[in-house]
C-alpha cells in the first residue's frame, strides 16, 4: 500500500491518504474500464492506430461479452462524454432508448399498474426499453473515429466465440438467487450459458457465447457487403441492428415472451449528439449531460457547496460528509420535482444551475442536523428564462424495513484518452439479468430502463411513448481555461452522480491524484426515492463505505443520520487525466471491482 500526504496550506487540514494501485500514466494513450479484458479491448484499437473513439467502442462492445453480470447489455443503453481535439468539441452523446410506441400511461394501468414492473419476476417484459447503445457506438466512431466497424467489434467477436475465464466478481454475481431464478423464470436458454450443467462455473473455466458472437459478426458482415466507403460500411452495420436481421431477431425474441417493443421502435430509433450542460467549480468548467439524466446533481451539488469551506472542514470529517450528504439531498429533491427528458417537458436548467438559486438552496442546509427526509424540491423557475412548465412531483414510496438499501454494483465505466488529445468515456448498463429476459436468439437480455418513468401528469419524467427515461447513466468532463483536463466517471445507481461529486472534490478541492480519487472511502445518501423499480426509499438514511472510521459514523449519527455500512457507494469509478503542459496521460482502476487500467 502507498501512502502519501495532502500538502498542508494556509493550515488547512492534513489528511492522510492511501492508495493500493499505482497511478496508470503514459503518452500514447491509456484505458480504463470495469474489467482487464475491456481494457484491452480498446487498447488493441490504440495500438493498431485508433483514436480514443475507436478505443472506447472497442472497449464498450468488449463489455457486453466480458462484463454482462454488471447488469450491461449489447440490447442496452450508454451515455457518453466526447471531446473531439481536432474540433474542440465537448459532445453529450445519448445512447439511451426511449419508451417504445405502444408504451403509454393508459396501457400500464389497463394491466392494473400504477408503476412500470421488472424483474425478479414474471413482468420484466413489460419493461423493455429500445436498445440504444449500438447506435450510439457506431455513431461515434462514424463520426470521429478512424476504424471501421468490423475492426472494433472484432475484439468482441473474439471474446464472444472463443471465451473468457469466468472470474470473481462475475461468478459471486452467478451465485445470487435471484439471477439463476429469474434466468430459469422465462426459460429461453440463458441458464445453459452462464450454468454449464445446471452449476455454478469454477473459477478459470470458459464462457462461450455462440449467439452474442452471431448478432456481432452480423453486423460486421453487413459492413463487408456494402462495398462502399468507411462511413457506408458502418451505417450498414448499423442497419443491420436497427433494420435488418438483427432487429427481427431482437423483436421475434422478445414478442415470445410477450413484449410490445416492435420492429418500428428500433427502426425509428437514433442516438443523438448534443451540447453539453456546462457548469463551473473553483474555476473549472464542468461538462455533463441535461436533464433526460441525473446530470445536472453534480453541478447543482457543487454549486450548493460554494457556500461552504469544505477544505477547512478536512476531507471525509463529520462536518465534511455531512454538509456534502445535505447538498446531495437538494439537488436530488430537485432532481425528483424537476428533471426529465427536455425534448419532451419544460425544464428550468437555467434556474436549476444558477449560483443565486445555489444560495438559496444552501440556506437551508443545517450544520447541526439531517434533514430527516428528502427536502422538499426548490423553485427554479424563478431563476430561469424559460416560461414556467408544470411540476407535479411525486410522493416518494414508502419506506422498506428490510435490508440496508446500498446498491447492487451494476452498470459499468470505461474511458479512453489518446495522444492527440482525444478524450472519451462511456457508462454503459441495462439488461441486467436479475431484472430483464434473456433472448437466447440475440445472446443478451433487453434493457428495462423505462421502469424509471412515472404516471403523473404533467411531471417531466411522465412516461410517453419515444420519450427518454430520466436516466441515473452520468459521466464528465473537466477542463480548465478552453482546455480538457478530466474525465470522470462511476457505475451505481442513484450513486453514481453522488460518487462523482465526490471524486471532482476529491481531484479539485483536494489535489488527490485519480487512483487515490478513486480509493477514498465514499458514501451516498438513500433519503431519496429510488430510481429503479420497485422505487423504494428510506427517509434520512446515509450509506458510508467500510473505511469511514467508525468515530466518524457515530458523530454522523449523532447529527441525525441513520448510516449504514454499503460494500460500495459506486464500484467502478474512473478519473482520467491529461497534463496540459507535459501531455502526459494519466488515469486509475477502481479495485472495488476487476476494473484496470493500462497504458502506452
Amino acid at each position: 500500500m502507498v501512502e502519501t500526504r495532502q500538502a498542508a496550506a494556509d493550515g488547512e487540514h492534513l489528511a492522510l491518504r492511501t492508495r493500493t494501485r499505482p497511478v496508470v500514466s503514459a503518452t500514447q494513450g491509456v484505458v480504463s474500464s470495469g474489467h482487464y479484458l475491456t481494457s484491452m479491448a480498446g487498447m488493441r484499437l490504440l495500438l493498431n492506430g485508433g483514436n480514443a473513439f475507436d478505443a472506447l467502442a472497442a472497449s464498450v462492445f468488449a463489455a457486453a461479452v466480458i462484463e454482462p453480470l454488471a447488469n450491461y447489455s449489447l440490447a442496452a443503453e450508454g451515455v457518453f462524454m466526447l471531446y473531439d481535439a481536432a474540433s474542440g468539441e465537448v459532445v453529450s452523446l445519448s445512447g439511451q432508448g426511449g419508451a417504445p410506441a405502444a408504451a403509454t400511461v393508459d396501457f400500464y394501468r389497463a394491466q392494473g399498474l400504477d408503476t412500470i414492473p421488472t424483474g425478479p419476476g414474471d413482468q420484466a417484459h413489460l419493461s423493455f426499453t429500445v436498445p440504444g447503445i449500438v447506435h450510439a457506438l457506431l455513431s461515434m466512431v462514424e463520426r470521429y473515429g478512424t476504424r471501421t466497424a468490423g475492426e472494433v467489434l472484432a475484439p468482441a467477436v473474439q471474446y464472444a466465440e472463443r471465451g473468457i475465464p469466468n472470474y470473481e466478481y462475475m461468478i459471486e454475481r452467478l451465485r445470487a438467487p435471484h439471477t439463476r431464478e429469474q434466468l430459469d423464470l422465462y426459460r429461453t436458454g440463458g441458464s445453459d450459458i452462464f450454468y454449464p450443467n445446471g452449476a455454478l462455473p469454477e473459477p478459470d473455466s470458459m464462457l462461450v457465447q455462440p449467439a452474442m458472437a452471431e448478432t456481432l459478426k452480423r453486423m460486421a458482415a453487413a459492413e463487408t457487403a456494402a462495398h462502399g466507403h468507411r462511413d457506408e460500411g458502418i451505417r450498414a452495420a448499423r442497419d443491420a441492428f436497427y433494420k435488418g436481421p438483427i432487429a427481427e431477431t431482437i423483436v421475434d425474441s422478445a414478442r415470445r415472451v410477450g413484449s410490445i417493443l416492435t420492429l418500428d421502435d428500433l427502426a425509428g430509433y437514433s442516438s443523438q449528439f448534443r451540447p453539453p450542460v456546462k457548469s463551473s467549480y473553483l474555476g473549472y468548467d464542468i461538462y455533463g449531460h441535461s436533464t433526460w439524466t441525473q446530470g445536472p446533481v453534480l453541478s447543482q451539488t457543487l454549486n450548493i457547496l460554494e457556500s461552504f469551506d469544505l477544505r477547512a472542514m478536512g476531507h471525509n470529517s463529520v462536518e465534511y460528509v455531512h454538509t456534502v450528504t445535505e447538498a446531495l439531498k437538494l439537488a436530488l429533491a430537485d432532481r425528483e420535482a424537476h428533471y426529465g427528458d427536455p425534448d419532451f417537458a419544460k425544464v428550468p436548467l437555467d434556474g436549476l444551475l444558477s449560483k443565486e438559486y445555489a444560495r438559496e438552496r444552501a440556506a437551508l442546509s443545517d450544520p447541526a442536523r439531517a434533514h430527516p427526509e428528502l427536502p422538499p424540491a426548490g423553485d427554479p423557475w424563478r431563476y430561469s428564462s424559460v416560461s414556467q412548465g408544470a411540476t407535479a412531483a411525486p410522493m416518494p414510496a414508502a419506506a422498506l424495513g428490510d435490508g440496508d438499501g446500498g446498491e447492487d454494483g451494476g452498470t459499468t465505466h470505461a474511458a479512453v484518452l489518446d495522444r492527440d488529445g482525444n478524450m472519451a468515456c462511456a457508462t454503459p448498463s441495462g439488461g441486467g439479468f436479475v431484472k430483464s429476459v434473456f433472448l437466447p436468439e440475440v445472446g443478451a437480455p433487453l434493457s428495462t430502463r423505462i421502469e424509471m418513468f412515472n404516471f403523473v401528469d404533467g411531471h417531466p419524467n411522465v412516461l410517453v411513448p419515444g420519450k427518454r427515461p430520466r436516466t441515473t447513466l452520468v459521466n464528465y468532463i473537466v477542463a480548465r481555461d478552453g482546455a480538457p483536463l478530466y474525465t470522470v466517471g462511476c457505475p451505481g445507481g442513484d450513486f453514481q452522480a453522488q460518487a462523482n461529486v465526490q471524486l471532482i472534490l476529491n481531484t479539485l478541492l483536494f489535489g488527490m491524484d485519480g487512483q487515490e480519487a478513486i480509493e477514498a472511502p465514499r458514501f451516498g445518501t438513500l433519503s431519496v426515492t429510488n430510481s429503479f423499480h420497485p422505487h423504494v426509499y428510506y427517509p434520512g438514511r446515509l450509506a458510508v463505505e467500510p473505511g469511514l472510521p467508525r468515530e466518524t459514523v457515530e458523530a454522523l449519527e449523532a447529527l441525525g443520520h441513520e448510516v449504514v455500512e454499503s460494500p460500495s457507494c459506486g464500484m467502478g469509478a474512473t478519473v482520467a487525466s491529461r497534463n496540459p503542459d507535459t501531455g502526459v496521460l494519466s488515469v486509475g482502476g477502481d479495485p472495488r471491482r476487476p476494473c484496470y487500467a493500462i497504458g502506452c
